[in-house]
């Protein structure tokens, strides 16, 4: 599949924002939305973006609606996700990938938005990007947002990967994909898991024990999933416990791999979340100790 890459972002540009997964009350959103604003972007919030039933931000059939809504407006350069939480997972059979397909946008979110990036790059080949959400937009305001920014107005990727840590070096090239470990391994077995052959493959996640982790993990070891990505970068992992314990875990999965394994990359869950594009070509490496790519993720 041709890989796509969305138009780039510019000041003056209107970014549409959606509740795809959990609900979200407008108070929590008012600081965030300003600094879009006083960055210089025009801001369209979605129909049903404040709509909340039970744990999902409204029906599915409205979810589903503001995304078409944003996809179909020509005016909307960018579409953001309000949060995570759950409920995106839901809406992947109802999605116009065909839209998609035909007016590229960029789309970006992290978390339980996982699961929509990953279907889209998978279905359309459209880059994706996961990084910040609206919610929480202020924390790290240089770091996440700055680079967020630079990714979507034509920047190409370079990030220093201190002062993360190396446990199995290497120099190597492959797809950037990956993403919330939960969502990802739900995605297994269905039609909107992208192949994981050759990729650098990212993994995060947040709040859950060791063991899961462990089963997670053996679960996509057992698939066949891992055996051919090319290098495993981890995040911080936020809540899950004894961090030696989690890399003495991901040394195990890789032992018989023969693969660069980076721990502690600032993506995801946490004070710090640097913006990944998902299908985009990549070089890691680890006496550079950098992730960067030759081409921008934006046209």
């Amino acid at each position: 599949m041709t890989t796509i890459k969305p138009p780039a972002l510019s000041e003056g540009d209107r970014i549409g924002i959606i509740s795809p997964a959990g609900p979200v009350d407008e108070s929590d959103l008012h600081s965030d939305l300003k600094i879009l604003k006083t960055s210089g972007f025009k801001v369209r919030l979605g129909s049903h973006v404040f709509d909340r039933v039970g744990y999902l931000a409204g029906k599915d059939e409205a979810r589903l609606e503001d995304l078409h809504h944003m996809l179909q407006d020509d005016e909307i350069k960018a579409i953001f996700c309000t949060r995570g939480g759950y409920g995106t997972l839901r809406l992947l059979e109802g999605i116009h990938y065909d839209l998609i397909a035909q007016k590229p946008k960029i789309i970006t979110g992290y978390s339980d938005i996982t699961a929509l990036l990953l279907a889209i790059h998978s279905k359309t080949g459209l880059i994706t990007f996961h990084g910040p959400m609206v919610r929480g937009l202020a924390n790290g305001l240089e770091k996440n947002w700055g680079g967020l920014v630079k990714l979507l107005t034509a920047h190409p990727l370079e990030i220093d990967l201190n002062p993360c840590t190396v446990h199995r070096a290497g120099k190597v090239s492959g797809t950037l994909i990956g993403g919330n470990l939960s969502m990802i391994c739900h995605l297994l077995g269905t039609p909107f898991l992208p192949s994981l052959e050759g990729c650098i493959f990212f993994i995060e996640d947040r709040g859950e024990t060791l063991y899961r982790l462990d089963r997670m993990l053996t679960h996509l070891m057992l698939t066949g999933k891992l055996q051919g990505i090319a290098a495993l970068i981890a995040g911080q992992f936020e809540g899950c416990g004894d961090k030696t314990g989690m890399n003495r875990l991901l040394e195990h999965m890789v032992s018989d791999l023969n693969i660069p394994l980076v721990t502690g990359f600032p993506i995801g869950h946490g004070d710090e979340n640097f913006a990944l594009p998902i299908g985009l070509k990549t070089e890691l490496n680890t006496e550079r100790m950098t992730l960067k790519a030759k081409d921008a993720c934006v046209g």
